[in-house]
């Protein structure tokens, strides 16, 4: 028959004790991994939202930009026609001052 001291029942209660202490450890330490692979899974798919949000904007942008370039040649073009305009008209209010006595 096996005779076991007090202190080694105390030591034995205390082993099992912490076993219980460190399951109850690694529980939550696995709950908090699954927590934080969900945050993974948001924060991934937020980003890949937000690259495709950002590639769709540099498209919108150069999109107004070719815009914006073919309005200011427009703009270029109409100013050179009004001026050309504008002379030919002074042109022919001076020649008609001139012919009429």
């Amino acid at each position: 028959m096996f005779f076991i001291s007090g202190d080694a029942i105390r030591q034995i209660n205390d082993l099992k004790f912490k076993l219980v202490k460190s399951e109850q450890e690694v529980t939550a330490l696995e709950q908090n991994v699954t927590r934080l692979e969900g945050h993974v899974t948001r924060y991934k798919a937020a980003s890949e939202n937000a690259e495709k949000v950002e590639d769709e904007l540099k498209a919108e942008k150069r999109k107004m930009q070719r815009e914006l370039r073919s309005a200011l040649d427009k703009i270029e073009e109409l100013e050179s026609s009004n001026s050309h305009l504008s002379k030919r008209l002074e042109k022919m209010k001076s020649g008609r001052g001139t012919a009429t006595p």
